[in-house]
């Protein structure tokens, strides 16, 4: 079951990163034609302006949604470093974190979803495209399955922190300080001498080791 949801997750987020990179591909197009033709030819395109305004909506909140399945939004974790590594303090609030981003995709799929379902009763349209109007808030309740989706992943143990699809798993201060010390160690032809870079390095590798048992 744990493999089948984690198969699920990553070819769902596969396929709406490639809606996202075509929403993003074809803004930058047709931005750039826009702008040659006003200003090369003093001329332009009717929807030039209405179809990049919906691209940039997608793919805003998909790599919105992206972030969260990799962890890579930016966060403030001052308090989070005190605490004792593999620790309660940290679990703690990885939990509390995961819990928190559930309840804002919940929020979004449950109102964008009825913002949706609403607009849909609505007859007007786009002016210069024709779309029904409800099409421009989709991503809303699409980005918030997402989140809430990979929220409950986290939640139940499906997924891992660090287990990450599209970005490199993100290393702590201790890791880099070592990774630092070797590289300049190799680079130099010196020995590590150093005690508190020994320490470091022996805690940063038997967390790997840790991690690497768990998995």
């Amino acid at each position: 079951m744990v493999r089948l949801l984690r198969a699920v997750n990553r070819w769902i987020h596969r396929f709406f990163l490639m809606i996202g990179e075509l929403a993003l591909g074809a803004m930058v197009v047709i931005v750039t034609i826009t702008v040659i033709l006003r200003y090369c030819f003093n001329t332009g395109i009717s929807w030039a302006e209405e179809v990049p305004r919906l691209l940039v909506t997608l793919f805003t909140f998909l790599a919105c949604a992206m972030g969260v399945r990799d962890k890579t939004h930016m966060s403030v974790s001052v308090i989070y470093n005190h605490f004792k590594r593999d620790g309660f303090g940290r679990k703690f609030l990885d939990v509390f974190g995961d819990v928190c981003v559930l309840i804002c995709g919940l929020f979004m799929l449950y109102f964008g979803g009825l913002r949706c379902i609403k607009m849909m009763s609505v007859t007007g349209t786009l002016p210069m495209t024709g779309l029904k109007t409800w099409w421009q808030f989709v991503p809303i309740p699409l980005a918030g399955f997402l989140i809430s989706f990979d929220s409950i992943l986290y939640l139940t143990g499906v997924l891992k922190p660090g287990d990450t699809l599209f970005t490199e798993p993100d290393k702590d201060a201790a890791e880099i300080y070592c990774d630092a010390l070797s590289e300049a160690a190799i680079a130099d032809g010196a020995v590590l001498q150093d005690d508190v870079a020994k320490v470091v390095c022996e805690i940063s590798s038997q967390s790997k080791t840790k991690e690497g048992d768990a998995t």
